[in-house]
């Protein structure tokens, strides 16, 4: 089981002291984010992809170049890489570069993006979401899998045998997830190919998450990759944890009550009921969390969102500290525990690696 952090990069007032952070303290501060995350044990880090104010991350690859010259062993990911308007010949290139500067350390996520203007900027219609989707991961399959490619499609200029460079690191391309929060048409997608489904079950009530999910195992089952309970699935969840619940609320709820993504709406406590958001112990925080397994079976990966609505640094870095020290290690043997021995774990490159060279071998002998 991995367990990590993802960010938005969303700029935002304080609400209790009136600070803005600049882009630059903003940027600054999920490096550090990063950094600590690998320190206290975490599995993971990932970034978005946002091309408009209050966000920052509009280059993840960058950022997550960076992040790996200063870490080791933490797996860099997008929680979000926008398929429908970046061109899939870069992002095939761009993350293969990653993949050799961070030694494999590296994934993916796929995803439509929510912000319809980011459509026209990059040339798009927002009403081809979908078939961009589709279309473009289906180049970007290929590119990584084939050293010369022929494709026509309906949204890009033809390719004559064209060959991405550099290729996969070890002739193997990063593991694709592929996220959604409402369309089936993904969900089917990454069964189709036998990639990953993280559903960032943030802000919509569970039922709605749970019927994704088990669509997504039941068609990665019947397209031949593995019994639905192998399909490769990750979920979201956010957390603001003190020592006990009664500061952890008293802390939280300005920022909560002001945050642009989810302020004056539901309340607090409504929001804490209906959603993944737990304000709490450490204890509060690890029970809600293993319910997610009743909910939706064995995962592979949990990501927690930290460091958003205005949030200081030095508060970010406690709750890394609280989320590394107290919640994950409980988390993962109890995961683990009871994660049968025909499930997966989380996917990595050395893992990967291996089981293709053992799938190799056993074709070749056969």
């Amino acid at each position: 089981m991995q367990f990590g952090v993802f960010t938005v990069g969303d700029v935002t007032t304080d609400p209790t002291t009136g600070h803005t952070p600049s882009e630059a303290e903003r940027i600054t501060s999920m490096v550090t984010i990063a950094q600590k995350a690998e320190e206290v044990g975490l599995d993971v880090f990932a970034t978005g992809e946002h091309h408009n104010p209050p966000f920052v991350p509009s280059s993840p690859t960058t950022m997550l170049g960076y992040v790996a010259a200063r870490t080791r062993r933490i797996i860099l990911s997008t929680s979000t890489t926008l398929i429908t308007t970046n061109d899939p010949v870069k992002i095939a290139e761009d993350f293969a570069m990653l993949q050799h500067l961070a030694g494999g350390r590296v994934d993916l996520m796929m995803g439509r993006g929510n912000t319809a203007p980011v459509y026209p900027w990059f040339g798009k219609d927002i009403r081809d979401g979908i078939p961009l989707a589709l279309e473009n991961y289906a180049l970007l399959h290929r590119l990584w899998r084939e050293e010369s490619v022929d494709w026509d499609g309906r949204f890009r200029t033809p390719l004559r045998s064209f060959t991405s460079t550099p290729r996969p690191l070890d002739g193997l391309p990063p593991f694709v997830w592929h996220g959604s929060i409402r369309s089936p048409e993904i969900a089917e997608q990454a069964a189709y190919y036998g990639d990953g489904f993280f559903a960032n079950h943030i802000f919509w009530p569970k039922e709605h998450f749970i019927r994704l999910v088990e669509l997504y195992r039941a068609r990665f089952e019947h397209y031949g990759h593995g019994t639905a309970d192998q399909a490769t699935v990750g979920l979201g969840g956010q957390v603001f944890l003190r020592k006990n619940s009664q500061d952890a609320v008293r802390e939280f709820r300005p920022y909560f009550d002001n945050a642009p993504v989810y302020g004056h709406g539901p309340s607090l406590e409504e929001f804490t009921e209906q959603t993944p958001l737990t304000v709490g112990s450490p204890q509060e925080v690890i029970d809600k969390t293993l319910t997610f397994r009743e909910h939706f079976g064995d995962y592979q990966r949990q990501l927690f969102l930290l460091d958003h609505a205005g949030l200081p640094l030095t508060t970010v870095l406690e709750q890394l500290d609280l989320l590394g020290e107290e919640v994950i290690p409980v988390l993962r043997k109890e995961m683990d525990g009871m994660r049968p021995a025909r499930v997966p774990d989380g996917p990595t490159h050395t893992a990967r690696l291996e089981t293709a060279r053992t799938e190799t071998v056993r074709e070749s002998a056969g």
